[in-house]
C-alpha cells in the first residue's frame, strides 16, 4: 500500500484504490444513482494504486486485484473454501517468479500487509491485517457472515529492490445456500453505532475529484479522531461486477501540523470507468475502528445518472 504522502482506495476493483492529491478537488453535486458499470479499462501491470496525478479524459487510472499473479508475484489461497457463519483461519502466501514464499516486504502504514476480503455483492467487507510465520504463510482469523463468492485481495510492496506495490487479488468461496442481495442504492449519508458520516463529492472516469467525508456523533462533529493506519480515514473502492480495487488515502498525515483530526477527512479519487462503486471507509475514534459504505456512480462529465440519490447505509462490514 502506498504511503500516506504519496495517497492512493480505493479505485475501484470494485475494489477500487485511488490516489489521494495534496489538494482537494472541486466537490460538486450530491452523489448519484448507480447503474451497472460498462466499459472496464484495461490495466497496467504492476499498478494497482493511483499516484496522486490527474488522469486525463482518455487515460483511466490503473485498477488492482483483477488478476492473482502480476509483477511477479502470486497470491495463492492456502483456503479458497471455507463455511458461512463460522470463525476459521484464512491462510495464503505471496510467491515470487521461482515459486518461493516471500518473506521480507516494506512495512507501510504500519503493516507489512493489508488483506481485503469483499463479497461479490459487496454486501460484505473486512479490513484485515493477518500475522505472517517464518515460511512465508500468512494467516488471519475471519468469519465469512453469507454463503457466496468472495474475492480476498493482497495489499502489498515486496521488500526487493525496486519493488512496486502491488494489489493482487484471489477468490474465496462460503459454503451454504447462496442469496445474493442487491447492491445498495446510491447513498451520501451512512451511520454505524452513534456515528453519521456524510459524503460530499462525485466520482468521475479518468478526472481527478475531491471527496469529503464528514464524521459526527449525536448530530455533533468529531473533532478529535484518531489515527488509523497513519491517516485519520481508510478508503477502499470496489467496483460492482468485476470488484477493480481502488484504496484511497486522505490528503495530510496525523501530526503534519496542517491537517485536523475531524470531522472532515478528504481525499481525491479518479474512478477508471462510469459504473456503480461501494466506498468504505474506516476511521477510528475513542480506540474503537469503525466502517461504513456508500454506493456512488461514476458518470461522464455533463452527465447525470437517472435514478433517486440519497439514503443511508448503515452497512454490515466487519473490521
Amino acid at each position: 500500500m502506498n504511503t500516506a504522502t504519496k495517497v492512493t482506495t480505493f479505485a475501484a476493483s470494485f475494489a477500487v484504490v485511488v490516489g489521494a492529491a495534496y489538494a482537494l478537488g472541486t466537490v460538486i453535486g450530491p452523489v448519484a444513482a448507480m447503474v451497472d458499470p460498462v466499459g472496464h479499462p484495461t490495466r497496467k501491470p504492476s499498478e494497482g494504486h493511483a499516484d496522486g496525478h490527474q488522469a486525463s479524459a482518455h487515460e483511466a487510472p490503473p485498477a488492482g486485484g483483477l488478476q492473482s499473479s502480476d509483477g511477479g508475484y502470486t497470491l495463492e489461497l492456502k483456503t479458497p473454501h471455507l463455511e458461512a457463519d463460522r470463525r476459521a483461519e484464512l491462510r495464503f502466501a505471496i510467491r515470487d517468479k521461482e515459486g518461493r514464499p516471500v518473506t521480507a516486504y516494506r512495512t507501510e502504514h504500519g503493516k507489512q500487509l493489508h488483506l481485503i476480503v469483499a463479497s461479490r455483492d459487496l454486501s460484505s467487507y473486512q479490513h484485515l491485517h493477518p500475522t505472517r510465520a517464518a515460511d512465508g504463510t500468512w494467516s488471519a482469523p475471519i468469519t465469512l457472515p453469507d454463503a457466496g463468492d468472495y474475492r480476498a485481495f493482497a495489499d502489498f510492496t515486496p521488500a526487493a529492490e525496486g519493488s512496486k506495490n502491488l494489489t493482487l487479488g484471489a477468490d474465496l468461496a462460503a459454503s451454504g445456500t447462496y442469496q445474493p442481495k442487491a447492491l445498495p442504492a446510491p447513498s451520501r449519508t451512512a451511520e454505524v453505532d452513534d456515528y453519521t458520516v456524510t459524503l460530499d463529492g462525485r466520482l468521475r472516469p479518468g478526472s481527478a475529484q475531491g471527496l469529503t467525508l464528514t464524521v459526527s456523533k449525536q448530530a455533533r462533529p468529531v473533532t478529535d479522531l484518531q489515527p488509523y493506519l497513519g491517516a485519520y480515514g481508510h478508503l477502499v473502492a470496489l467496483r460492482s461486477g468485476d470488484l477493480a480495487y481502488l484504496h484511497v488515502h486522505p490528503h495530510g498525515t496525523p501530526g503534519d501540523g496542517t491537517t485536523r483530526p475531524g470531522p472532515d477527512i478528504s481525499f481525491t479519487a479518479t474512478a477508471p470507468s462510469v459504473g456503480a462503486y461501494r466506498l468504505f471507509l474506516d476511521f477510528q475514534h475513542k480506540d474503537t475502528v469503525r466502517t461504513v459504505a456508500f454506493t456512488v456512480h461514476a458518470a461522464e462529465s455533463g452527465e447525470e445518472p437517472s435514478g433517486p440519490a440519497g439514503g443511508s447505509d448503515s452497512g454490515d462490514h466487519q473490521h
